[in-house]
């Protein structure tokens, strides 16, 4: 096994990004055009040097472009109609670093079905450098998707997300262990569908499961299943008082 160039692995991401979403009428036809014979020759060299199979590898890599690009179509426009702030379709896809960190997902995703070592995990950790965004390649995560913000989230390679989720920053969906004997089970939570999760929450456990619907507040911590429809409230208490009625200043040492 030879371990592919980290620099390399991440412009022929980027190349295929490019080659997905070119910025101009082509950026939403759901026809994903023949790739160059730069990307395809990257492409199978990065493969060669992980797969004895690195030509089959290679081509059904790119046969799941056009099934790639459809669903990142879906989770752009998603992202558009779920942020106010969002005003065009081109501006998610160019700039929000939530939908790069998804599209990184997706790809990796893709190559990690086809039992290629290494790779899936330096495609999402490029997307975890460049966003603050941690996804491993091998959780589920069905579309549309949302990611608003972003920076902090952390989703287990066992997670099982529906369709319609919404995350925003500082979201974790991890494990109550990180025990290694535990490597081949279901560590991570299942998040059903049209479920919103707020900044700061964390959910840990294989067996915990968000009922569709939900709503989850910010900074909430939760081991155990919630039922589908359910809201779940962080409470903290916020004391204002007076400033005059301290007689002395108070000081804080850091």
């Amino acid at each position: 096994m030879i371990i592919p160039n980290k620099k390399g692995v991440e412009i022929a991401v980027k190349k295929i990004f490019k080659h997905l979403f070119p910025f101009d009428e082509r950026l939403t036809n759901l026809e994903v055009e023949e790739p160059g014979m730069t990307i395809r020759e990257q492409m199978h060299s990065i493969f060669k040097g992980l797969t004895p199979e690195s030509g089959t590898t290679t081509q059904l890599f790119f046969d799941t472009l056009p099934s790639i690009k459809k669903t990142l179509l879906n989770d752009a426009r998603f992202i558009l109609e779920s942020d106010p702030a969002a005003k065009q379709l081109v501006e998610v896809i160019a700039i929000y670093p939530g939908f790069f960190a998804i599209y990184c997902y997706r790809i990796a995703h893709a190559i990690n079905q086809l039992s290629v070592p290494l790779l899936p995990r330096m495609i999402t950790e490029y997307a975890h450098k460049t966003t603050g965004i941690d996804i491993h390649p091998g959780a589920t995560i069905g579309s549309p998707f949302s990611i608003d913000h972003g920076t902090g989230i952390v989703i287990g390679e066992t997670a099982v997300i529906g369709n319609r989720v919404k995350l925003f920053q500082g979201v974790t969906l991890g494990a109550l262990s990180v025990d290694k004997s535990k490597t081949s089970k279901k560590r991570h939570p299942t998040i059903e569908d049209n479920v919103v999760l707020y900044a700061g929450s964390t959910i840990l456990g294989g067996r915990t499961v968000v009922g569709r619907n939900s709503i989850i507040g910010g900074n909430v911590w939760l081991t155990e299943s919630i039922a589908p429809f359910s809201v779940v409230n962080y409470k903290s208490e916020i004391i204002v008082t007076d400033q005059n009625k301290f007689p002395d200043a108070i000081n804080f040492n850091i």
